[in-house]
């Protein structure tokens, strides 16, 4: 019996990102607002982080809103509609169900009719895991344009007297259109994680605990020592796989944007990459905080609204977090 001959798909050779989307909390939030409940200053905050205020949304905005108004501004300056797109990825931690996801709603939302839609939890490495996906999906002709988007209402999940992490998290979602290209514009992505520390970053209680009586509402913590330690030394290591698989070296980089988790640790990047001071770093983390998965792309676009003769430079990019996931990929900025 002879076997029929599958079709199987295909797309365009190269992709690249077309254009971002932002949104940040409204309301922010100093560290003087703060420092009482964890038994601080000001200045140890600054000190410890870089960070002189944080956007919080309000109570009545979820991450499904941040992720729609993000989305929509991408998809209106890629020059395109809703219905053009053929798949949503929406990177988050954030959702308050287990199901449905938010990624469905926002495609909704969006217009974008029966676009595939899905979300990925991988934390703070989310945005570059969904880069990833959506570069492979145009290349295998399932997509024809990919919104990616991270958003994040990470307040939900705040105990404000933990000292590990409450002062450092904010919310906000970031978003790109990924699309064909006639030149590469989006590397071969360096994905990854280290099951050995996931629990250095974790919540208080699980929600069936919550549920029980057994635990209180589950918040954010982190062992901050040992994140430190890991993400300036071994992620250091994996942005230069990034650079090596991208044929590239860091003389050739117009932009650095890491996952905005701590100034300390960006600083420490840039020493241990060599980067030339020509290269311009994101550090959105001063004013918008730490947004997890919205973090890489709302610093790509304020990066390019202040510096908007970076677009068509190469950005190497690199999240890590929560797990501990990480994923690093060069691309060129819209």
């Amino acid at each position: 019996m002879t076997r029929p001959v599958l079709q199987q798909s295909h797309g365009p050779e190269f992709t690249r990102i077309y254009a971002m989307g932002a949104a940040r909390g409204d309301v922010v939030v100093s560290n003087d607002e703060l420092v009482e409940a964890i038994d601080s200053s000001d200045e140890w905050i600054r000190k410890r982080t870089g960070i002189i205020e944080r956007r919080r949304a309000p109570k009545e905005v979820s991450a499904v809103d941040l992720a729609t108004i993000a989305g929509r501004e991408a998809i209106e300056k890629a020059g395109l509609t809703g219905a053009q797109i053929g798949a949503v990825i929406v990177s988050t931690i954030s959702n308050p169900v287990v199901t449905p996801s938010i990624s469905t709603l926002v495609a909704e939302n969006l217009g974008a009719g029966t676009a595939a839609a899905y979300d990925v939890e991988a934390a703070c490495a989310g945005y570059a895991y969904g880069i990833a996906q959506a570069d492979a999906l145009v290349r295998a002709g399932v997509a024809e344009y990919v919104l990616v988007i991270g958003a994040e209402k990470l307040s939900d999940f705040v105990d404000p007297t933990d000292r590990s992490i409450s002062f450092l998290l904010g919310d906000g979602a970031g978003a790109a259109v990924v699309g064909p290209s006639d030149f590469p514009g989006i590397s071969q992505s360096i994905l990854g994680s280290d099951g050995s520390k996931w629990g250095t970053i974790k919540m208080s209680g699980t929600y069936v605990g919550y549920r029980n009586g057994e635990n209180e509402w589950p918040t954010l913590s982190q062992e901050g020592q040992t994140v430190y330690r890991w993400a300036v030394w071994e992620m250091a290591k994996v942005a230069q796989q990034a650079l090596d698989a991208a044929g590239i070296t860091a003389d050739d980089l117009t932009a650095f944007i890491p996952h905005q988790a701590n100034m300390r640790i960006i600083d420490e990047f840039a020493k241990v990459l060599k980067l030339p001071e020509s290269v311009l770093i994101g550090r959105d983390i001063a004013t918008t905080g730490n947004t997890s998965a919205a973090s890489i792309p709302l610093a790509t676009h304020r990066l390019l609204e202040e510096h908007p003769e970076a677009s068509g430079g190469l950005s190497l990019q690199i999240g890590f977090g929560a797990g501990l996931v990480f994923g690093a990929q060069v691309v060129v900025l819209p």
